[in-house]
């Protein structure tokens, strides 16, 4: 009972979801987590309990793996699901065969369900020292999270308290049977090296080092929870918006930026770029020192793993990977202006009021182009997008209306109220306004 209370207790605040899904691969560990719940829900009223084995395929002893978890599933009662995966070549087959499992739990997730991971204390341990022998900051020492968004639901792993030794215990009590991997076995492997070599002997020094690295962890989490409370604080200062309206891209203003230090600087960067980039270690940021102190007149730019930040005037801009892709430039005919023009790789092209007479085309900049605007005669195309404030990188982009191959006016800058309305919507910000 004490280990169904813990359970109960570390899932409280999950009581209400429509179900919950416990990630099932046969072992000590989750065969433990699934039959408490199992047994829990005969004395308590809990969401429904289910199970998912993920069958990687990765083994030939591991083909009986998905007949024992239904065994083991009829005995409790639970409704089992195997879901077979392919594992994607490469260096790491552990870290490939995660990616695997953690796409499958996500697409099985229906809106609101909670998955259940097995991860215990010792597991935590072993998560805070390898990531400490790689380097890892604030974020990656936290470890595992004890509950986080996973698709349309949680993710949420109840036993990190908890230690193997007390799931062994009441695996023996209860008679229960479970596969091992064999896999596991093998030192080779980076965390079972630290598994079964080091941390035992750590033990034999620091009996509760298992505890002790889980704790640490926790204090790390709540660390990284002040930092993002302060990257909040950051962020909301410096936050900025183009005074283009229907340009939509994230920026920051660099002069303000520029008044934090270089920690707060490097935290709020990660921060506001967290779900759109990984970002490099502290040993990889002179790309973003040689960006901020360029010379105003400079285009600099950082390119990072997903996209890359500018500079324009005092803003910093963050561009996606969308914006790097080619698109055709050539010159394309727009036989009926009265409906949209989708350009290849660049969003679309319409028109709003009237539509001017002449054999109409798009094209593109090409350089020396000269646009008639009213009041002011006819002027360089080039000083026109200047005075617009159109960032540099965007000005290729923009397609021009063209009447029998002459320039008659730019998506979006009506440089002349009497000529024709054409609008454009960027591929890169498709949806916006």
């Amino acid at each position: 009972m004490v280990l169904e209370n813990i359970l109960l207790e570390r899932l409280a605040a999950c009581r209400s979801a429509p179900a919950w899904r416990v990630a099932f691969s046969g072992g000590l560990d989750s065969s433990v987590l699934l039959h408490v719940l199992a047994c829990a829900a005969r004395r308590h009223e809990l969401p429904p309990i289910s199970a998912i084995h993920v069958h990687h395929g990765l083994q030939s002893i591991a083909e009986s793996w998905p007949a024992h978890c239904q065994r083991f599933c009829d005995e409790l009662g639970v409704a089992l699901h195997v879901e077979h995966v392919q594992v994607a070549p490469g260096a790491s087959i552990e870290r490939a065969a995660r990616d695997a499992r953690y796409a499958a739990f996500t697409s099985l997730m229906a809106p609101g369900e909670v998955m259940l991971l097995a991860q215990h204390q010792d597991d935590q341990a072993e998560t805070v020292l390898y990531r400490l022998l790689r380097g890892a900051g604030v974020s990656g020492l936290a470890a595992m999270a004890e509950r986080r968004p996973l698709g349309q639901g949680h993710v949420v792993r109840p036993l990190l308290a908890v230690s193997r030794k007390v799931l062994e215990d009441y695996a023996v009590s209860h008679g229960l049977r479970w596969v091992d991997d064999p896999s596991n076995a093998d030192s080779g492997f980076a965390r079972n090296f630290l598994r079964r070599d080091i941390l035992p002997r750590l033990a034999t020094r620091w009996p509760a080092v298992s505890q002790v690295l889980a704790r640490a962890a926790a204090h790390q989490a709540e660390a990284g929870e002040l930092l993002q409370d302060l990257a909040e604080i950051d962020l909301q200062r410096t936050r900025s918006e183009l005074a283009i309206s229907w340009l939509r891209i994230p920026c920051l203003d660099l002069q303000a930026l520029r008044q934090l230090s270089e920690a707060r600087q490097r935290n709020l960067l990660r921060y506001w770029l967290k779900d759109a980039t990984a970002m490099p270690d502290s040993r990889h940021w002179q790309g973003w020192r040689d960006l901020r102190d360029a010379a105003a007149g400079a285009s600099p730019v950082w390119r990072l793993e997903d996209g890359e930040l500018r500079r324009h005037g005092n803003q910093l801009l963050w561009l996606d990977a969308v914006w790097s892709l080619g698109w055709p430039r050539q010159e394309r005919p727009w036989h009926d202006p009265k409906h949209p023009l989708v350009l290849p790789g660049n969003g679309e092209v319409w028109f709003s009021g009237p539509i001017p007479e002449g054999r109409l085309s798009i094209g593109y900049r090409q350089g020396g182009e000269i646009i008639s605007v009213s009041g002011r005669g006819r002027r360089d195309l080039k000083r026109l997008l200047q005075e617009a404030s159109v960032p540099d990188f965007i000005r290729a982009r923009m397609p021009l209306l063209l009447r029998d191959g002459q320039p008659l006016a730019v998506a979006n800058l009506p440089f002349d109220p009497a000529a024709a309305a054409l609008h454009w919507r960027p591929l890169c910000v498709a949806g916006s306004e």
